[in-house]
């Protein structure tokens, strides 16, 4: 495994099916068998929990986008610090593919991230990695597997789409964050409702609000979404489920953001996204370098530590 990331981009552009699907493989493998503490992490369900120890980089929706990706981890200098320091950790919020080119060379690098750092990559899931009931719409990861991986691409795409029921549905970071890549499901009031999700769906619609969810300044409580999936949701939905999970700050991503952050609900929402370029047309892409440990109340608060490019 390459400890240099321009090596690592480098062997991603030229990985083949085979390969690829081996990584896919090795990837489930360890995220199926991850449960319990798993050095300063505990896994339960699919929910990650860490007390607020350490230092974290927030990496949200890519959508194929490499050169993005590449400037995180160059300006970050994220692998020399997790090699050097295990309370070091690397975030992604979902959405590593469709809509741009290099979405197979995306998965490619954050598999290989995880496998490298199992204990400090954590692998969100977006609604771009949803259950075949929540696709989202247009979803152009088969055409792209296609192109780049040619008459294997079906048992290659097969792989990926089962590794995805393995990310992780949420992240409590204890006394300060929770993660989602959409949206807060009201109906959440324990610890296994956020971990086992994926297990309700879809008899419950947990999962469906975790992926496809937006927050709005224009209502109370919640109501249908534009998306045809998920809700909107509004503030006083976002203090009540935040504070039956003893946090501060909803960390989200999912929707586009012209200057690739911005913040809801008094301070209480705050939603990154990374990826720049059509079909967006983001000014700019963000990602949040923060050390846990630090008490923030308010997200307006975390703009020093929001990164943009």
């Amino acid at each position: 495994m390459p400890t240099d990331f321009l090596q690592m981009v480098e062997e991603a552009l030229k990985i083949q099916s085979k390969e690829f699907t081996r990584l896919a493989e090795d990837a489930a493998q360890l995220l199926a068998k991850e449960s319990g503490q798993i050095g300063n992490l505990n896994v339960i369900g699919r929910l990650v929990k860490t007390k607020p120890l350490g230092e974290a980089v927030i990496v949200s929706d890519l959508h194929g986008d490499l050169e993005s990706l590449v400037k995180i981890m160059e300006e970050t200098k994220l692998l020399q610090n997790m090699s050097q320091n295990n309370q070091t950790f690397l975030i992604f919020l979902g959405d590593y593919g469709d809509r741009g080119i290099y979405s197979a060379e995306v998965y490619c690098i954050v598999l290989k991230l995880k496998l490298l750092f199992p204990e400090q990559v954590i692998l969100m899931r977006g609604n771009h990695e949803g259950p075949k009931d929540l696709m989202a719409s247009p979803h152009d990861l088969p055409k792209q597997f296609q192109v780049r991986f040619g008459k294997n691409w079906r048992n290659t795409y097969s792989k990926i789409r089962e590794l995805f029921k393995h990310f992780c549905n949420a992240m409590l970071v204890e006394d300060r964050y929770l993660i989602i890549h959409g949206g807060l499901p009201p109906q959440a009031k324990t610890i296994e409702d956020l971990a086992y999700a994926h297990i309700k769906h879809p008899k419950e619609r947990l999962l469906e609000d975790m992926l496809w969810s937006d927050p709005t300044e224009m209502i109370k409580g919640v109501c249908e979404s534009p998306r045809g999936a998920g809700r909107l949701f509004g503030e006083n939905i976002t203090n009540e489920v935040l504070r039956r999970f003893n946090a501060g700050i909803l960390i989200r991503g999912h929707e586009p953001c012209e200057n690739g952050y911005k913040i809801n609900h008094r301070g209480k929402v705050l939603t990154l996204f990374s990826r720049k370029g059509p079909p967006y047309f983001n000014i700019q892409g963000a990602y949040l370098n923060i050390e846990l440990s630090q008490e923030i109340k308010n997200a307006e608060n975390l703009i020093p530590f929001i990164h943009k490019f």
